[in-house]
């Protein structure tokens, strides 16, 4: 009678086990694909400004390729032109620096795509691990009720006696 007590409440601490984990596992799940969802949204987000960005870096090369050409016609006085170079100038910089915005943004993408396939391989790893646990669970809830029909039998039989 006690190994059969001391089997039932081994039996219901499993059962108590499994179910935090499995319940730990769902959270994890849902943190992974709440994550996975922000991901998406940033690499969109990414996506967007590059293209922006790629319109602005085609338009400032326009306008510097327009201020060159302006600048070696010599159509502008003395003082025009130095004020032209100098637009040139910046203009330059700012595309230059819209090409190292560019090129950080790619590499941004590019780290995104790479951490949202690890975090899509560790949702369906979590998935996998989290049917394995339900399973064992609905394994042992099914020992655990064939264990309860076993003691009453048993009481039966005793009180039978």
């Amino acid at each position: 009678m006690d190994q059969i007590k001391a089997k039932l409440a081994t039996l219901r601490i499993e059962a108590d086990e499994s179910s935090a984990k499995a319940e730990e596992y769902k959270a994890k799940v849902k943190t992974l694909e709440t994550e996975n969802m922000q991901k998406e949204q940033e690499i969109t987000s990414l996506s967007h400004k590059n293209q922006v960005l790629e319109g602005e870096v085609e338009k400032l090369e326009a306008l510097v390729k327009t201020y060159k050409d302006e600048a070696s016609a010599g159509t502008a006085a003395g003082s025009q032109a130095e004020s032209m170079q100098r637009k040139i100038q910046v203009l330059e910089e700012e595309a230059e620096e819209s090409d190292r915005t560019i090129r950080e943004l790619n590499e941004k993408l590019r780290q995104t795509d790479v951490k949202s396939g690890h975090y899509e391989r560790k949702v369906q790893a979590l998935e996998q691990s989290r049917d394995q646990w339900e399973t064992k669970y609905e394994e042992m809830a099914k020992k655990y009720a064939d264990t309860k029909k076993e003691l009453e039998d048993f009481v039966k039989q005793i009180s039978d006696i």
